[in-house]
């Protein structure tokens, strides 16, 4: 530990609050992008692309993710997962700057 830095139990937790609630609120921003990326011809892509909370992660739910995902579509060439990890690390290292 630094020389003349002092934490107790309450800064702790309140660090703990802050960084989880940065991944947590990262993890929702990141599904919104990744929904927007995924391509919507007949909506049925994003329809079943799902958030689960509890486990901060985003499910796509359909047969053919895999073929959108290497850009088999011309609405997302760059397919989506590639581009929401690069989101998803933008966006935690900018609220564990504020941190």
């Amino acid at each position: 530990m630094a020389k003349g830095m002092k934490l107790n139990k309450a800064d702790l937790k309140r660090l703990q609050n802050n960084i989880d609630k940065a991944i947590s609120t990262s993890m929702q921003d990141t599904y919104n992008y990744y929904k927007k990326e995924t391509p919507r011809k007949g909506g049925n892509a994003r329809n079943k692309t799902k958030f689960n909370k509890s486990r901060n992660s985003i499910n796509s739910n359909y047969d053919y993710a895999g073929r959108l995902d290497s850009g088999w579509s011309k609405q997302s060439p760059k397919g989506f997962t590639k581009p929401s990890l690069n989101f998803l690390e933008n966006t935690i290292t900018k609220k564990f700057k504020r941190i």
